[in-house]
């Protein structure tokens, strides 16, 4: 059984079909390939969302997972996120939350607040 899939990696957006032992074809470049792979043995998303500041000038804050995380886990994701509340000064790059949903991977603020 065959899965098709397209490609994301580049604005390309390759038609991809990955074959049960992993071979990928339609791929335009090895990261294709890669991403057709990663997509049917373990399926990740990088997560972007807002959280409640304390800031007088912005009521939230932007922020984003450092790295892609399992689809699985998003909603678990997504929980951790809502429940925390960013505190002035933030600065982008900040790590509001470490190891979010034991996924080993951070939440980032994607945007200064400094007042």
């Amino acid at each position: 059984m065959s899965v098709e899939l397209t490609c994301i990696v580049c604005p390309r957006g390759c038609h991809l079909v990955v074959h049960d032992d992993l071979t990928v074809e339609g791929n335009s470049c090895p990261r294709g390939a890669a991403y057709g792979k990663q997509e049917v043995l373990d399926p990740r998303r990088t997560v972007t969302s807002t959280v409640p500041s304390n800031s007088v000038s912005f009521k939230v804050c932007p922020v984003k997972t450092k790295d892609p995380v399992p689809k699985a886990k998003m909603a678990e994701v997504m929980a951790a996120i809502n429940a925390v509340r960013a505190t002035v000064p933030v600065h982008v790059g900040d790590v509001l939350i470490h190891d979010v949903a034991g996924t080993g991977v951070d939440v980032v603020a994607t945007r200064d607040l400094l007042e």
